[in-house]
């Protein structure tokens, strides 16, 4: 089975002509240009009757030119009775405007794209960052898990009184008008709240219109929303350069590390990166390196004076925080990919996470993969490709290379998927592709000594131990109760061994141990093939990779993927209980923990049929590599598949330590068909072949 990504878009607003219920409520609301309609009729309704009485008296401020009574320049020159009716007719005209524009003012319902897309992060099982998928490189973070410090540095850089303010700065807004009028600039003066409305709900335009309209929405969000609300939002919105929004991402992006570890010196370093990160990000030359320290001096010394900052502590940042040079924080491309794969479909499907939710972002994703166990895995699988491409570069062309590595409790701790996740997005690790062959014969094993035999039709199941004999002879002809089998063209089965060789008679414990073949065709038989079936499918393979229920199932017909194939094999060293391969231990999303489907144990076999199946496996590693097997207690069996005469897959799937690694090897050519083609040697020949070296190193044996 071939995973297959959706391709990571980014999400596109709601049209208008979507038919939506947002817009159908936004249908039914009256339009700007009614509401205020609707609010001058309201105040006129209202003061008009109050102001009708004082209308003689106003009538006395109107002017009359030229003036009678004065004479020369006089004359024209209004009294001052009527400057000062001007002067208070401009302001309530002023205040009456302010009031239909404020009615007439609705916060967006919408905020901004880029406002709410986030990425989604994925962490190697040691909790440090692996890779990220997403337009923006923004997380969410809830203000408790903010700390104090880093809010406070925030708050000294851009507005100290944010607590006490409306939500707008009158000497600001007066400041950028009359920039706009006399440069052509709106700069300077916005609060806390203005920024964020101008992040989430407006464009970046510099023009007065849009000042203006920022600062009615800034008022009405400060009536609405709490302070702590917005400061929320604004610091999970703001741009702090290199490609990140929010303060999770910028301390992530500079220190390397979670805002919640971030001191009060590298939150004022951030905080000044407020102003500009393009001026004040240190990295960025001497010039932005002087600007940032001096900001960040500042930015301390605020905090003192407004009182969040003891002389104490701030007497201990003397050493300006250097960030790291550049973003090292994420990795993509390579086998992160293929990990990334692997654990959105889990995630996805673990958390009951739709495209669209997922889509969305905001989700941390703490995946089961060992950052060391998959630089070796990787390496290992490099080496191999690059020796058998120097050796026939030809027939190399076509090699595929999959392997995985599951703990015993079903974490997936190391995959190899190809060669690269943007030139390949087949993922070998998990591509039920090839037959598994001889690798298939412990789960005929454990399904003959978990059920036992039938020898007669309707008779009882007759027991069957590691001793019980089975004959190992070459091209025997398999039986029934009734008598041989036959296949549908009317030809009789028979069993034959990879080297044509015959053993005579054999115990089912040396049988595995050796690898012969023709014992385990006909124990499947007697077992009963859907016993052998529902035992494979039990200790960990998919029931859609098995082959026909006919007795070349017991050979190995059916297709595993090399997952699937380490967790069944895990499944033996486990005791009996399979635990099904998970890539994902934890989801969080913007700090709070998402349930999960978590993957539980459940009996596969017996624990007495494990241990026998495991001594078995325990020899053949023995037999096969007698100097390792002195001082490493592994279990491990190489397997084989066989087409037409002409092997076409190579397998080993080993355990040691509590983690079962399975390696295949095989050539497709994926511009002709899915059809797999002979080895030709690619994978080596004896013992020691390709994909048991590429075990033996990844479970640091090599």
């Amino acid at each position: 089975m071939q995973i297959r990504v959706p391709e990571q878009r980014r999400p596109e607003p709601e049209s208008a002509a979507s038919g939506g219920r947002a817009e159908r409520r936004r249908s039914a609301r009256p339009s700007a240009r009614e509401r205020a309609v609707g609010a001058w009729e309201r105040i006129g309704a209202l003061v008009g009757p109050r102001i009708e009485p004082l209308l003689p008296y106003a009538r006395k401020l109107r002017p009359m030119y030229p003036r009678p009574g004065r004479t020369g320049w006089r004359r024209w020159v209004p009294s001052w009775r009527q400057w000062l009716g001007a002067w208070l007719g401009s302001i309530g005209l002023t205040g009456l405007f302010l009031v239909v524009a404020y009615a007439a003012t609705d916060i967006p319902s919408n905020l901004n794209t880029y406002a709410t897309q986030q990425d989604n992060v994925y962490f190697w099982s040691d909790g440090t960052p692996m890779a990220r998928t997403g337009w923006v490189q923004r997380q969410d973070m809830p203000l408790k898990d903010i700390p104090v410090d880093v809010r406070w540095a925030v708050l000294a850089a851009e507005n100290e009184s944010f607590y006490s303010d409306p939500g707008i700065s009158v000497k600001g807004i007066a400041r950028a008008l009359y920039r706009t009028v006399g440069e052509g600039d709106t700069e300077g003066g916005s609060t806390i709240t203005q920024q964020y409305v101008k992040n989430v709900y407006l464009t970046q335009n510099q023009t007065v219109s849009r000042k203006f309209t920022e600062a009615m929405i800034s008022l009405k969000l400060d009536n609405k929303m709490s302070k702590d609300q917005i400061l929320e939002g604004y610091l999970n919105t703001s741009w702090f350069g290199r490609g990140t929004y929010g303060i999770q991402r910028a301390a992530q992006a500079y220190y390397g590390k979670d805002v919640g570890q971030l001191n009060a010196s590298q939150a004022a370093m951030l905080a000044g990166l407020l102003k500009g990160a393009g001026l004040y990000d240190p990295t960025l030359g001497q010039a932005n390196h002087k600007r940032a320290v001096e900001r960040w001096s500042w930015i301390l010394d605020r905090m003192v004076k407004i009182g969040k900052l003891s002389p104490t502590e701030r007497a201990k940042y003397t050493k300006f925080p250097e960030p790291i040079a550049t973003n090292k924080v994420y990795d993509t491309g390579n086998q992160s990919d293929y990990l990334v794969e692997l654990a959105q479909q889990y995630a996805k499907k673990s958390a009951h996470i739709s495209d669209k939710q997922f889509d969305l972002g905001g989700y941390q994703i703490y995946t089961t993969f060992d950052r060391k166990k998959e630089g070796t895995l990787t390496k290992a699988v490099t080496e191999a490709r690059k020796e058998a491409k120097a050796s026939d570069l030809k027939n190399a062309a076509a090699a595929h290379y999959g392997a995985a590595s599951v703990a015993t409790d079903g974490r997936i701790v190391a995959v190899y998927g190809g060669p690269d996740h943007r030139t390949q997005g087949y993922n070998e690790s998990n591509a039920t592709t090839v037959p598994a062959g001889s690798a298939f014969l412990p789960f005929v094993y454990a399904a003959g000594l978990q059920n036992g035999i039938h020898k007669e039709r309707g008779g009882a199941a007759t027991d069957v131990l590691p001793e019980t004999l089975y004959d190992g002879d070459d091209k025997v002809p398999v039986t029934t109760p009734d008598g041989p089998y036959w296949d549908r063209s009317g030809k009789k089965v028979y069993a034959k061994n990879d080297d044509d060789k015959s053993y005579g008679q054999i115990s089912l414990a040396n049988a595995l141990a050796q690898s012969v073949n023709t014992p385990f065709m006909q124990l499947g038989v007697d077992t009963g093939l859907d016993k052998v079936r529902s035992t494979a499918v039990a200790s960990g393979l998919l029931s859609e990779s098995m082959g026909p229920q006919v007795p070349a199932l017991s050979m190995g017909s059916s297709t595993p993927s090399a997952i699937r194939m380490a967790g069944g094999y895990a499944t033996f060293a486990a005791g009996g209980d399979h635990t099904e391969p998970y890539s994902v231990s934890k989801i969080t999303r913007n700090g709070r923990r998402i349930a999960m489907d978590t993957s539980r144990p459940t009996r596969a076999v017996r624990d007495d049929v494990a241990e026998d199946v495991e001594q078995a496996l325990t020899e053949s590693f023995r037999l096969a590599h007698p100097t390792t097997a002195l001082t490493n207690a592994a279990a491990g069996k190489a397997g084989s598949t066989y087409a037409s005469g002409k092997d076409t897959a190579a397998w080993y799937t080993g355990t040691l330590s509590k983690v079962t690694t399975s390696v295949v090897v095989y050539r497709i050519d994926l511009n002709k068909s899915l059809e797999p083609l002979p080895l030709k040697g690619i994978a080596g020949s004896g013992t020691d072949n390709v994909p048991y070296t590429v075990w033996a190193q990844a479970m640091g044996l090599g």
